[in-house]
């Protein structure tokens, strides 16, 4: 396969595509910095006039979970040197990599893993034909026939598979229909959580980066969600670049690949796999020296902000207001006809999916502690409940137990509104209703963890302390009865906005060229207020749980301020306050939980649709760590399959 890309990415072609990636990534940088400055004044507004999301009723943790193993078990790779199948010890730690041992011996031993693999931007596939399908559509004309491996022959017929458009792909088998379902709901976790890779809590960086993003784009004419925006800053920094030179390189070098239809894929995927590490590798060195640029400058910049806040306010305001008078017009027309008759579709098709999810969370969690509290009973003592409230820290990051959860999320459609709105896939809104189902989970878990600690330190009997395991219990389910109803309305209010405004954008492109919507720094979009005026503004408030589910009150507050939240339930609690027992006024949480980081080190419901009125106008990469650098154990449990799974 060395002969293949040395004549294939030859000196002169490596230099054309060094050459192509650094004027994209020149012209991407442009617009990082000057999204930058427009950051830093946003975050720094932001902390001057204390504006913020409603007050959570859940706790949340300071201080992560870390150097915890969450799964680990056996697995056979497919090892494309020596083309041969190897048993390998695997396990996914708090981070979310999965790390690869030659044996559980070296794990023990801390030989260092094989690799480590960031599955941001993948797709898990189970059959061949799947990932025969793909790879068929990546690289025209080598589709090869049904029941046949381009790469590879499973021994078994349960394999597992880790595609990605650009980057090189892995294959796993195993030998038991159960097995397959189990590490495909754990590799499935990984891809979730290190798709998830930009932290909400990098309040400059972070905004600047995507709106970069989705500046560079709109001046390529390309709208919509784009589902290679995920992982970390590096990752899709280097999608992005691919985005624009994969078709390129393909439609230069694929017709000059050699062989059978396999051979021809299997080149391509290893030629594809080179050219994204050199994206990578430049990606890297370009972005760094950006950012030590503007961190040096960041001081005389908040200086100069701080000093002239007001007029910069005042001139924003007014520039605000005029090209608000230019677009709103052909705004309001533009919702009214291809927007507001659709909001209805849209809204089933998420509110039952998600609303689905939560309640899920809610009855796993409650489950979970009833389980605890009747185990305590049964035994007759509380010395066992450390060890209880050890496998209970850990719920929400189960891959099993929370698969219930995030399997409601798999029936959401967008059919015929997806193809109306131009949204390439509806993954990413299942994904980020995934996360913030964990959040409310790990949430719900450590207030329950906060309250019961409490109650310890009064030294209460076998049956005092059951009686206070229940009551505690109710209170956290009103609490995260509260806390879930304000997440799902802004879970709600961000896929509408994401599905709807690059569909306007598109629209009024044509006459409204220099004007776009603002983007948010998570993945999925969230535009701010401030400055965007959406007529017609589809906000769904938040609800008492009696009826945060119910679509027909939904649809009556759409028009209504969003500022107009529901009372609390209860009182918040304070992070490392002592909680009381009823509400205090005044009491104030911290913030929202961030999402956790990802491997940020590594390298390289069906909608029912509406006739609406006739218009009238992953990285990924691999790499292995040092000595030393295995993350220790703390409790290990053993499933009904005898594979070891360390919580």
């Amino acid at each position: 396969m060395g002969d293949v890309l040395s004549t294939h990415l030859d000196d002169a072609r490596r230099q054309h595509i060094a050459e192509k990636t650094g004027k994209i990534l020149t012209e991407f940088l442009r617009f990082y910095e000057d999204q930058y400055g427009v950051a830093l004044f946003n975050s720094m507004r932001h902390e001057i006039e204390g504006t913020g999301a409603p007050q959570a009723q859940l706790l949340w943790r300071k201080v992560p979970l870390d150097e915890r193993i969450i799964f680990s078990g056996n697995l056979f790779q497919y090892q494309e040197d020596s083309k041969k199948w190897r048993n390998r010890f695997s396990l996914v730690p708090h981070n979310y990599g999965l790390v690869l041992y030659e044996n559980k011996v070296a794990y023990e031993r801390q030989v260092p893993p094989r690799a480590v693999i960031n599955s941001a931007g993948y797709k898990i596939l189970t059959s061949l034909d799947q990932y025969l399908e793909l790879v068929g559509n990546s690289l025209p004309g080598t589709t090869s026939k049904s029941g046949t491996a381009p790469v590879l022959k499973c021994p078994t017929q349960f394999p597992l598979i880790l595609w990605h458009p650009s980057a090189r792909h892995y294959y796993f088998c195993m030998m038991t229909e159960a097995e397959q379902d189990k590490w495909q709901a754990v590799l499935q976790d990984c891809v979730r959580h290190c798709n998830n890779g930009i932290p909400e809590d990098s309040k400059v960086e972070g905004p600047a980066f995507t709106d970069a993003i989705r500046m560079y784009r709109q001046s390529k004419e390309l709208y919509g969600t784009w589902e290679m925006l995920c992982g970390n800053e590096l990752q899709i920094l280097s999608n992005l670049v691919m985005e624009e030179l994969g078709p390129e390189l393909k439609a230069e070098l694929a017709p000059r690949l050699k062989g059978k239809p396999q051979e021809r894929q299997r080149q391509w995927i290893q030629i594809s796999d080179t050219v994204y590490r050199m994206v990578y590798e430049q990606a890297k060195a370009r972005l760094e020296a950006v950012l030590s640029k503007l961190q040096l400058a960041r001081p005389a910049m908040e200086a100069v902000i701080r000093t002239d806040m007001d007029q910069i306010i005042t001139s924003k305001e007014h520039l605000a207001s005029k090209i608000r008078a230019s677009i709103l017009p052909k705004a309001e027309v533009c919702v009214r006809n291809h927007v507001q008759p659709y909001i209805p579709s849209i809204l089933e098709a998420l509110m039952v999916p998600t609303s689905q999810g939560f309640t899920e969370v809610r009855d796993v969690f409650f489950k979970e502690v009833t389980d605890m509290n009747l185990n305590v009973i049964n035994e007759g003592s509380i010395d066992k409940l450390g060890e209880y409230m050890e496998k209970l820290s850990q719920l929400a990051y189960h891959p099993l137990k929370m698969q219930s959860c995030y399997e409601k999320m798999e029936p959401l459609r967008l059919d015929g509104l997806q193809q109306r709105f131009d949204v390439s896939s509806t993954s990413v809104f299942k994904q980020r209703a995934q996360i913030l189902m964990r959040e409310q989970m790990d949430n719900a878990v450590y207030t329950f963890e906060t309250l019961l600690h409490q109650e310890l330190g009064k030294g209460p009997t076998k049956e005092e302390l059951c009686k206070s395991i229940q009551r505690i219990l109710e209170r956290v389910l009103k609490k995260y009865d509260y806390d879930s109803s304000t997440v799902r309305k802004r879970f709600f209010r961000e896929a509408l906005l994401q599905i709807t405004i690059p569909f306007l954008l598109k629209k009024l492109a044509p006459t409204c060229k220099s004007v776009s919507a603002p983007s948010p720094p998570t993945v999925v979009s969230v535009v701010q207020d401030e400055e965007v005026g959406l007529p017609f503004e589809a906000v769904p408030e938040p609800l008492p749980p009696a009826s945060a589910d119910s679509i027909t009150e939904l649809r009556g507050l759409l028009a209504r301020d969003l500022q107009a939240e529901s009372p609390p339930l209860a009182g918040p609690l304070l992070n490392g306050a002592p909680a009381q027992e009823s509400p205090q006024p005044g009491a104030a949480p911290e913030a929202a939980s961030p999402p956790a980081s990802p491997l940020r080190q590594l390298p390289p419901g069906k909608a029912s649709d509406l006739e609406p009125p006739k218009p009238s106008d992953q990285e990924t990469g691999e790499q292995v760590s040092g000595p030393g650098g295995r993350p220790p154990i703390h409790t290990t449990t053993e499933d009904g399959a005898g594979v070891q799974t360390e919580f």
